[in-house]
Parts: structure tokens; C-alpha cells; sequence
């Protein structure tokens, strides 16, 4: 069968899905910054870290657990270690490794700009949709993780 492209109905959807998706994103970061001085990258880090158990997780997993390559995570905990966010310490009785844990500046940076977030997160998607519309964006976000590689195929909060 051959292999059929998008109309040009279908690109303009695409388009301005993305569009729109990379302009939310884009609002968010910059209030998420200006309101907390934490960047996006710190607060899925933080996220994942005040999640794991004891707060603390080996780097390859806390690659696996924000969809990032270690080699950006690296660098991205060498700024937050410096900042007194998390600390990387070596795991007791196992020679494989650090791993990465929660600082209490962090914890506390974390806790402070959660309820900012959020607050963004609701105003510009929640109360810009219908319960009707999220659910619909739900079933979207659903169908388009199962069409990705399983590798990238990772729910996300």
C-alpha cells in the first residue's frame, strides 16, 4: 500500500496543534520563571526526585523518569547541584554509582512554586476547556502515546 501524506487540512491541524502547544509551553516556562526563578528542566527534576522513594534516584533512571538523554540531565544537575537544589551522593554498599537526591533548598524551592504553577496550569489550559474538552484532549494524549516508539511510549503526570 502506498504511503499516503497528510492533506493540507491535516498539516494545518498538526501545525496549529504544535503551535499552540510550544506558545503554552512557552507562557508557562516564563511565568514558572519569573514567579518561582526555577526553570521548567528544575521542576520536573525536582518533581521526580520529591516522588521517588527517600528522595533520591540514580541518574539513569531519573533520565528515564523525564524523558531526558543523561548527557542533558548531567549538566542540567550540575547547575542545580550549585545552587544548592539536589546533591549527587554515592550510594552506600554500591560501587555502580550516585545517585541523585532532593536537597531541603530543594524540597523547599519545589514546594513554593507549586501552587504558582498550577495555578498557571489551570488558568491557561483547565479553565480554557470544557470538562467535555479535557476529557476529548485525555483520549487524544492517549491515542497519540500508544502510537510512539516504546521507547518514548511513558506516561507522564
Amino acid at each position: 500500500m502506498p504511503r499516503r501524506l497528510p492533506t493540507s487540512a491535516e498539516l494545518r491541524t498538526w501545525r496549529d496543534f504544535i503551535e499552540t502547544v510550544e506558545a503554552l509551553r512557552g507562557v508557562v516556562a516564563a511565568r514558572l520563571q519569573a514567579e518561582t526563578g526555577l526553570s521548567p528542566g528544575d521542576y520536573v527534576v525536582l518533581l521526580a526526585l520529591s516522588e521517588a522513594p527517600q528522595t533520591r534516584l540514580r541518574p539513569s533512571d531519573l533520565a528515564v523518569a523525564i524523558g531526558w538523554e543523561r548527557s542533558r540531565l548531567s549538566h542540567h544537575l550540575g547547575r542545580m547541584e550549585r545552587r544548592g537544589l539536589i546533591r549527587r551522593l554515592g550510594f552506600s554498599g554500591d560501587s555502580r554509582g550516585a545517585s541523585v537526591v532532593l536537597a531541603e533548598d530543594g524540597s523547599t524551592a519545589f514546594r513554593s512554586a507549586t501552587v504558582p504553577h498550577l495555578t498557571t496550569v489551570r488558568e491557561l489550559f483547565v479553565d480554557a476547556l470544557t470538562p467535555e474538552q479535557l476529557g476529548a484532549v485525555a483520549e487524544i494524549t492517549a491515542a497519540l502515546r500508544d502510537q510512539l516508539p516504546e521507547t518514548l511510549n511513558r506516561s507522564t503526570p
